[in-house]
């Protein structure tokens, strides 16, 4: 069995600026600056056989190159337990045709569809038992925060192996997209 998920990867300038953001909110597990990328789905763990179908599904997903821009803070969770810290992402219709794109071929190769509404973002923490204050002063001050233009041109399957110390992310295979009409 192996543990997949599809993203985007970030140029190491880009998660070298999300890495400074990192600092300053007690109960915190900071993402390590390798593993920043932005998520286009999340797939499990899958046997042998299902992963092969999928790196060939993926195959076939080739829409055009586009630029997204990195924009503001957020936080997931509710009520007193916020559970993530993250970077978001300008809205941008290629983003969400890749994300559908991409869905599509998963469906396809029999995988369930993704129940959760896409919400483009970066993790840059998860955190635990972590001051609500604490929270709010770290989206006050970086609320501004942005980054951009970044060029998409290409997408990734991950392999995830979890480990006590954080998880482990491969790159298992790129999928270039086509290049940009002029």
């Amino acid at each position: 069995m192996v543990r997949l998920f599809v993203g985007v990867e970030l140029p190491e300038d880009v998660r070298e600026r999300l890495a400074s953001l990192c600092a300053g909110v007690p109960g915190a597990r900071w993402v390590s600056p390798e593993n920043m990328h932005l998520t286009l789905r999340f797939i499990g763990e899958v046997d042998g056989h299902e992963a092969d179908d999928i790196y060939h599904a993926l195959a076939a997903v080739r829409p055009r190159t586009f630029d997204i821009s990195l924009t503001g803070v957020g936080h997931f969770g509710n009520g007193d337990e916020v559970r993530a810290l993250w970077v978001g992402v300008e809205r941008n219709a290629e983003l969400v045709a890749l994300r559908d794109r991409v869905e599509s071929a998963l469906v396809r190769v029999g995988l369930p569809p993704e129940g959760r509404r896409f919400t483009p973002h970066v993790t840059l923490a998860r955190l635990r038992d972590t001051p609500l204050h604490r929270v709010s002063a770290f989206l006050c001050h970086n609320s501004l925060f942005r980054a951009g233009p970044i060029t998409v041109d290409h997408f990734t399957l991950f392999s995830s192996f979890l480990q006590g110390s954080g998880p482990i992310y491969t790159a298992e295979a790129d999928y270039l997209l086509q290049p940009a009409t002029v």
